[in-house]
C-alpha cells in the first residue's frame, strides 16, 4: 500500500471483514468472540490502517455475529474510523440492492456496483425519512475529499504505454524472494544448467500465474516450465514434452465447444493430471539427468476448496510420483518437485520421495523464468512459509465445522452450520488459528509457519532487547555460515508471562529479511515493538491488556526453530480502552 500511494494511487483492502469462507459468502454468519476478533481478523487491516493509511476500504458481503458488516456501524465507524482513524471512503463489495439506508448509517460511502435502483432507493429513502440528508452528506463529503486526491482530478496526463519488458523484469525478480525451498536433500540444488530434464506434469506445460477473482490481474502471457528451463540453458527431454503437448490438444478439443467457466473471474482452469506408463518413466530415467515433476491447485476467490484431490494428492499425482521417484533413484537420479499453487496442500504421505521440493506459489507470468533462476542458482529461495502445513486437514480445530471438509460439525442452531453461520468461537479456535494452535499444543505437522531452507546456512547472535519509552527493540545478528550468497528473513516471537489471560505459547510479532550475504558476511536486524504490539484483548474490560512481568523474545528461523532468545521485563501493565461492540449473537 506505501509503494501504490506513493505513486498518488489509491488502494482498497478488503474485504472488511471476516471473510474467511467463499462458501455463502453473501450470507454467512462468522460467529466469534470480541477477543478472537480483534486479534485474529481484525489486526491486519489494524496494522494496514494505521501504518498505511489506504484510501479506501471495501466493507465484505458476510455477517459478523448477526449484522451484515455492510450494516455494522460498529465495525465500519466505531473501530475503523473512531478507534484506528481511518479517514478515508468506505465502499461495499459488489452487492446490488441491500438495505441502502442501514448500509450508508454504517458508513459506507459508495455503493457498489452502482446500479440504478441503488440510487434510487437512497433518493427514496431520503424523501422518506427513513435515511437522514446528514448522513448522506457526510458519505458525499468523504468521496469529494477522496476525488480531489485521484491523479485525473489533477489532470494527470496518461500515456497508456507502461514500459511492459521493465516491469516483467520485476515481476521475474520479486518472485524469486518470495520462493520457499521446502527440501534439498544432498544439495540436489541448484542444479546448474547444463543438465537434460524430464519434465512431468500437466502444470509445468499450463503453468498458473495467478488465482482466481481479485487473486490474478490480466497480463499478456505466462511462461511456463518448458519455456522458462530452455531459456535457463537446460536441454527439456522432447520425446516427453511431446507426449504432454498432445495431451494438452486432445483436453482442449474436449473443452472447445464447451461453455466458459465464468470468465476471467475463475482464472485458469486445471488439466486433470496425465497418466505417464512405467515404460515411458523408464526410458526418461536413462536419457535425463534428473526429473521435475510440478503439481498444480488453483484457488482464491470465489469457491472454497475441496479436500479429496485438492488438499491430498489426486491418486494419478501419487502414483506418477511413486514412479518417477522409483525409476529416476533406480538410476542414481535426483527428482525435484515443484509446488505451482497459492495453498497449502498434503505433504507428509510423499515428501520423503523426491529429493527437493520447491514451493514456487502462483509467481506471474514471469513464472516459469522465476522457478528455472532459483532451481539453476542465477538466483536463490529466501522465502518463509506464511501458514502452517498440516500432516492431515482434519488435524485443523476449523476444519471440523469448515465447508468441503468431513466431518459435518455437530449443529449449534437450525440450519446448515457450514453454509448459515461459521463457528470460530472458543470450543474450536478461539484465537488459537494457525501455527498458535499447532505450537501450544505440540500437534506435530509437516512444514512448521515460517519455515523455508536455503542454498546456504546462517548463524544468529548477539540477542539484544533494550527497552524504550513505548516497547522495546529487539535485534540480532545473522552471520552467513555457508558457501552461497543468500538472505534471511527472521522472525521475532513473543511469549507472554504465565498468568492472566490465556495466551499461544509464542506469537510473531514482527519480521526483518537481511541484504544479500556474502559467505562469511553479517548483518544486524533490529525491529521494534510498541507495548500496544504486545497486547492481548480483555473482553472484560474491553481493553487492549499489555501483562506486566517477563516476557521471552525469541529470533526464529520458524515457529519451530527458535536460535536466540532473550528476556524483556515490564515493571507494570499498559491498557488502551475500546469500545464495547460487535458482540457474538449467541452463547459461546
Amino acid at each position: 500500500m506505501r509503494g501504490i500511494q506513493s505513486q498518488g494511487v489509491g488502494t482498497s483492502i478488503k474485504h472488511f471483514a471476516g471473510n474467511s469462507q467463499e462458501t455463502n459468502r453473501m450470507g454467512v454468519d462468522e460467529v466469534m468472540s470480541q477477543r478472537a476478533l480483534r486479534e485474529i481478523y481484525l489486526k491486519g487491516f489494524e496494522i494496514a490502517v494505521r501504518e498505511a493509511a489506504p484510501w479506501t476500504v471495501m466493507s465484505s458481503y458476510n455477517r459478523i455475529n448477526g449484522p451484515f458488516t455492510q450494516e455494522n456501524r460498529e465495525l465500519l465507524t466505531t473501530i475503523l474510523r473512531d478507534e484506528w482513524g481511518f479517514d478515508g471512503i468506505v465502499m461495499t463489495d459488489w452487492t446490488g440492492l441491500r438495505n441502502t439506508a442501514a448500509q450508508i448509517q454504517a458508513g459506507n460511502d459508495l455503493m457498489e456496483p452502482g446500479a440504478d435502483s441503488q440510487i434510487k432507493d437512497i433518493i427514496d429513502k431520503v424523501k422518506s425519512g427513513a435515511l437522514a440528508e446528514a448522513d448522506l452528506d457526510i458519505c458525499v463529503k468523504r468521496i469529494l475529499e477522496y476525488l480531489v486526491k485521484t491523479p485525473a482530478f489533477r489532470d494527470y496526463q496518461y500515456s497508456n504505454k507502461p514500459d511492459l519488458k521493465a516491469h516483467a523484469e520485476v515481476t521475474r525478480r520479486c518472485a524469486t524472494e518470495g520462493m520457499v525451498l521446502l527440501k534439498n536433500e544432498g544439495q540436489t540444488l541448484p542444479m546448474g544448467n547444463n543438465k537434460t530434464v524430464s519434465v512431468f506434469g500437466v502444470t509445468s506445460y499450463d503453468f498458473i500465474a495467478g488465482g482466481t477473482g481479485s487473486g490474478d490481474v490480466n497480463k499478456a502471457y505466462t511462461i511456463d516450465m518448458m519455456q522458462g528451463l530452455t531459456e535457463a540453458g537446460l536441454k527439456v527431454n522432447p520425446k516427453l514434452a511431446n507426449v504432454y503437448q498432445s495431451y494438452k490438444d486432445y483436453q482442449a478439443s474436449l473443452t472447445a465447444a464447451a461453455p466458459a467457466r465464468g470468465g476471467w473471474f475463475w482464472g485458469k482452469a486445471l488439466l486433470p493430471e496425465m497418466s505417464v506408463s512405467r515404460p515411458i518413466i523408464n526410458l526418461q530415467a536413462q536419457e535425463s539427468d534428473l526429473a521435475i515433476i510440478t503439481l498444480g491447485r488453483q484457488a482464491g476467490e470465489g469457491a472454497d476448496r475441496q479436500e479429496d484431490g485438492d488438499f491430498t494428492l489426486t491418486d494419478v499425482e501419487r502414483q506418477l510420483i511413486a514412479d518417477v521417484c522409483n525409476a529416476f533413484h533406480l538410476a542414481n537420479k535426483p527428482v525435484v518437485v515443484v509446488l505451482n499453487m497459492g495453498n497449502v496442500i498434503e505433504t507428509a504421505s510423499w515428501k520423503s520421495m523426491p529429493d527437493a521440493i520447491l514451493l514456487a506459489w502462483q509467481p506471474g507470468q514471469e513464472g516459469g523464468y522465476s522457478v528455472a533462476d532459483v532451481l539453476t542458482g542465477k538466483a536463490y529461495p529466501s522465502g518463509k512459509l506464511t501458514m502452517t502445513w498440516p500432516n492431515n486437514l482434519v488435524d485443523l480445530p476449523s476444519s471440523a465445522s469448515f465447508p468441503n471438509v468431513r466431518p459435518a460439525a455437530p449443529r449449534r442452531r437450525g440450519g446448515d452450520n457450514k453454509v448459515e453461520f461459521q463457528d470460530y468461537t472458543k470450543h474450536l479456535e478461539g484465537v488459537n488459528v494457525g501455527y498458535r494452535y499447532f505450537t501450544t499444543t505440540q500437534e506435530p505437522v509437516s512444514y512448521p509457519f515460517g519455515f523455508g531452507l536455503s542454498y546456504t546456512t546462517f548463524s544468529y547472535s548477539k540477542p539484544v532487547v533494550k527497552a524504550t519509552k513505548d516497547g522495546l527493540t529487539a535485534s540480532i545478528t545473522v552471520t552467513n555460515t555457508g558457501k552461497r550468497a543468500g538472505k534471511e528473513l527472521v522472525e521475532l516471537y513473543v511469549s507472554a508471562p504465565a498468568g492472566g489471560l490465556e495466551k499461544p505459547a509464542r506469537e510473531l510479532k514482527a519480521f526483518a529479511k537481511t541484504r544479500e550475504l556474502q559467505p562469511n558476511q553479517s548483518e544486524t536486524l533490529t525491529m521494534k515493538l510498541s507495548l500496544y504490539d504486545l497486547a492481548s484483548y480483555n473482553e472484560a474490560t474491553q481493553v487492549w491488556e499489555t501483562a506486566s512481568g517477563k516476557y521471552t523474545i525469541g529470533f526464529g528461523a520458524s515457529v519451530e526453530d527458535i536460535r536466540a532468545t532473550a528476556p524483556f521485563t515490564l515493571s507494570k501493565p499498559n491498557v488502551v480502552k475500546c469500545h464495547d461492540v460487535m458482540k457474538p449473537n449467541m452463547p459461546l
